[in-house]
């Protein structure tokens, strides 16, 4: 019997069923090892040595794949086909070595691009050694991603309170949507005008050409920028008369693009479904690993993380044939066609994404799916198919007119387009981002017959003005992109890489478009100013080239490091001579847009507008920056720092009080005001002045006398419990909505639950909340992130986010999610698996939590750990980690 280790759960059920009895597949749930989050886990003065920990679910894992071992023939990896997958081999294989249960075992790795049984018994037929160079590359990679962050993080801390490093690619990613965002700001719109004129054939038939020339001058777009010019030539077209100069036909044809790579299909997701990065790969990773197809477990698209544009040769056979039975013989080009890809640094390792059978219809596989894997999957399938299809034939007509009054001549143009043959298109057209042009052949219409010399009729002259826009914000889709073209991150980083930048709320996601924060604004601005080589586009690619150099052998992975740390840790030496005056100094600079909105009155925006002749400046305390005045404490005005700058901004620069009415009930003025933890309302003045701070998700604009009062009214009595006769009231505390009853909290899903529960309702919820675990006086369970679906036994399995981190409950049972593991990315075989762990562990009548089964293996573990050798040498050197020079001096810093 020999023993396959494979990543998931899920994907080990698959294989299994392949293999047959000869076989034992066990899941290593990810990775099994980690560099602990603390100082010194990577060693700079010890040649980079990586000191790794397993935790204790982790633990459990290996122990059950090393009793396994054990009582085997031999081992197989069988990790995913990608840097990760093949560190993962490495660490459960390194694991393994220590605790001396491989003996003369042979230990092979396969790989394989896709979960089907033709897939899985070829990759078993011809298995492989680890590779090295890629484990470097991941050991490599891993280094600097934590150097950059357990070193820069203490000077973030240090030097800009409240703030964190956002990570080596996550800040190039910060910044450059924090640029595009200083690149609006800067924008200044100009005027231009657009003139056409709507004609009529000989035949009646109308259609409209734009003025491309006056009095022989060409005139490109945008060229007309006033409305006394565009009146001007609007004349001379009014009196003219029009005379067709030329028309020419020209055919023209139109590609189809490759299939799928992990941000081209990320892209897509976004544009057509509307899907994140992260909704996308955690849809695309379950139809990879399988999906139940009358009674066979069977993945059906081919590995997600790949920048391969290529299909192997029998999908690309495959295809061809596909097309040929559901299109047509003319839908199939004469020859089949290869790609390769135009993004930089793409290693192409893979194959493209594609379905594992084109046979497989979306049509014929609908009924196994849900609606985000048939939404995702028939994309998938339709550009895969649509890349080995016929080009789309085009005809694209040009019009000349010229158009004459008394001798001062014009010139007009009109264009159109018709599919003479759809080609690909039959299949799938792209669309693109942004307001781009779409690709579906057609974009200026029909033009009806118009033959040359013939004269034309004006019907109508139109004059419109218009006025420049600024650049689009990133979306999802064109911020993975833009890192794609410059190279920086790799296709398994772009989705984590956007869901940090949200987690650590530098960005927020608003109708699917990126905007920093004001958090996002100080780190990049700060990091510009202080630490602008490791923000800069160029060495962050040239660093992923290196990258993947290390991972073809070109390079030695310690000699990067030793390279990158000597400028790096310099760096970090040098900003200890900064004194806190000069990072604001250049803050105020780099973000004068930001602290210093323009305002109405165009008076000078960093002069105090409360005392009138104090400075105004970004000041740092204790939960982050605001803007505060020189005159201090004489003058006390204070602003929190908005990524906003309009409306809101400029009220909130005056630091006027913005009066909303009387109180009903006691008569005192109600203002809206904003202070330096931001805006709120208050009711009279004075220290005993009743105060509130506006809800998470109420903006000032939004803030009427009636919301006023129901917010200073808080907390609200609902009325009397039944039962125990105590009042029941509602009110928002620092963990959101909620309900108080006896001493205890429940919380309340939204904030406008708090003004309009009922007391049925209230005693409902309360009693939902006792009947959901001991300690009834506790506050309240958080409301669910997403709910995954129902447990084998009954009963919902939800994510919710908890004061120590996310976790899945189902009943009374609470499971944390492994460290690093996003809320939004949890499976419901993974929550399954966590729920069974800690189903040994419910808690007891007194409130305190069983634990015998975790003591007891946590304890054998350790045992098994202390004889390999491995856990006595950790020990000493998280303790020696302290002691290096340039640990020491980062921790300093």
């Amino acid at each position: 019997m020999n023993v396959v280790v494979v990543e998931s759960p899920a994907k080990a059920k698959t294989i299994n069923k392949y293999l047959g009895p000869g076989y034992k597949v066990l899941a290593s749930f990810g990775h099994v090892r980690d560099l602990p989050a603390k100082d010194g886990s990577v060693l700079p003065d010890e040649d980079f040595e990586m000191l790794w920990e397993v935790d204790s679910a982790s633990a459990k894992r290996i122990k059950d794949i090393a009793d396994a071992v054990k009582d085997s023939d031999g081992l197989i990896l069988a990790t995913d086909p990608d840097r990760e997958g093949e560190a993962i081999s490495w660490h459960v294989l390194d694991v393994l070595k220590k605790k001396r249960v491989l003996g003369d075992k042979p230990v092979q790795r396969v790989v394989f691009n896709a979960i089907t049984k033709s897939a899985v018994l070829e990759a078993m037929r011809n298995p492989r050694d680890i590779d090295t160079p890629l484990v470097d590359a991941y050991l490599a990679r891993r280094a600097l991603d934590y150097l950059v962050g357990f070193n820069l993080s203490p000077v973030l801390w240090r030097k800009l309170p409240g703030a964190r490093s956002a990570g080596r690619v996550q800040s190039v990613a910060l910044r450059l949507v924090c640029d595009r965002e200083a690149e609006i700001e800067r924008f200044v719109s100009e005027e231009y005008w657009n003139i056409s004129a709507l004609l009529k054939t000989p035949r009646g038939d109308e259609f409209e050409a734009r003025l491309v020339s006056a009095e022989g001058k060409r005139l490109p777009p945008r060229a007309v920028g006033n409305g006394e010019e565009a009146s001007n030539l609007r004349t001379l077209l009014e009196g003219a008369a029009y005379r067709v100069e030329s028309v020419e036909a020209k055919p023209t044809k139109r590609n189809p693009s490759p299939p799928f790579t992990t941000s081209t299909l990320q892209q897509a997701a976004s544009s057509k479904l509307g899907f994140s990065a992260s909704r996308t790969m955690q849809v695309a990773q379950k139809l990879y690993e399988g999906i139940d197809i009358g009674g066979e477990t069977v993945g059906l698209i081919t590995y997600m993380r790949t920048d391969g544009v290529q299909m192997a040769p029998e999908a690309i056979d495959a295809a061809r044939k596909a097309v040929a039975e559901q299109f047509g013989a003319r839908y199939v080009p004469e020859k089949a066609r290869l790609y390769s890809t135009k993004a930089k640094n793409a290693q192409e390792a893979h194959e493209a994404i594609r379905p594992t059978s084109f046979d497989r219809t979306p049509d014929q596989v609908k009924r196994y799916l849900d609606p985000d894997q048939l939404k995702l999957y028939d994309l998938v399938w339709k550009r895969g198919i649509a890349s080995q299809m016929a080009s789309a034939e085009i005809e694209r007509t040009t019009v000349e007119i010229e158009a004459d009054n008394g001798g001062r001549k014009a010139g007009l143009r009109a264009t159109g387009s018709v599919i003479r043959f759809d080609g690909f298109i039959a299949a799938y057209t792209d669309q693109k981002e942004d307001g781009e042009q779409s690709d579906d052949g057609d974009e200026d219409g029909r033009l009806p017959e118009i033959n040359a010399q013939e004269k034309l009729a004006k019907q109508k002259v139109n004059a419109t003005q218009h006025f420049t826009e600024p650049p689009p914000r990133y979306s999802e889709a064109s911020l993975i992109k833009k890192m794609e073209e410059l190279g920086i991150g790799r296709p398994s980083t772009y989705a984590a890489t956007l869901a940090t930048l949200r987690d650590r709320e530098y960005i927020v996601i608003d109708k699917r478009k990126l905007i920093p924060e004001a958090k996002g604004r100080l780190v990049t601005a700060f990091l510009e100013s202080f630490f602008t080589r490791y923000v800069e586009y160029d060495f962050t690619a040239d660093l992923e080239e290196k990258l993947d150099k290390i991972s073809a052998g070109e390079l030695d992975w310690k000699q990067v490091l030793r390279d990158f740390w000597k400028d790096f840790f310099a760096q970090i030496e040098d900003t200890k001579e900064l004194r806190v005056t000069n990072v604001l100094d250049a803050l105020n600079e780099e973000l004068a847009p930001l602290v210093f909105p323009k305002r109405e009155d165009g008076s000078d925006p960093r002069i105090c507008q409360v005392c009138g002749t104090g400075k105004l400046s970004l000041k740092l305390g204790k939960f982050g920056a605001f803007v505060g005045c020189s005159n201090y404490p004489e003058c006390n005005f204070t602003r929190q720092l908005s990524a906003d700058n309009g409306s809101d901004a400029e009220a909130a620069a005056s630091n006027e009080p913005q009066s909303l009415g009387k109180d009903p009930h006691t008569g005192e003025e109600i203002t809206l005001r904003s202070g330096r933890f931001g805006p709120y309302v208050q009711r009279g003045d004075g220290k005993e002045a009743k105060r509130s701070s506006l809800p998470k998700g109420w903006t000032p604009a939004s803030i009427d006398h009636e919301k006023a009062v129901a917010l200073l009214s808080l907390p609200r009595d609902i009325g009397q419990h039944p039962e125990s006769g105590k009042m029941i009231s509602a009110g928002l505390g620092r963990y959101g909505p909620f309900l108080l009853h006896d001493g205890g909290y429940a919380n309340l899903e939204t904030v406008e639950d708090v003004f309009s529960i009922g007391l049925n309702r209230a005693v409902t919820v309360i009693a939902d909340k006792a009947s959901k675990g001991p300690g009834g006086r506790a506050r309240g369970t958080p409301a669910a992130l997403k709910t995954l679906g129902d447990h084998p036994d009954g009963g919902p399995i939800t994510v919710r986010d908890g004061k120590y981190g996310p976790y899945v409950n189902w009943g009374k049972v609470n499971a944390t999610l492994p460290k690093g593991k996003a809320a939004d990315s949890v499976t419901m075989e993974e929550a399954l698996v966590l729920i069974a762990e800690k189903a040994g562990k419910t808690p007891a009548k007194g409130g305190k939590a069983k634990a015998p089964a975790k003591a007891k293996t946590s304890k054998a573990a350790k045992s098994s750990e202390s004889k390999t050798g491995e856990a006595k040498t950790a020990k000493p050197k998280a303790k020696a980690a302290a002691k290096p020079k340039a640990a020491a001096k980062a921790k300093k810093a």
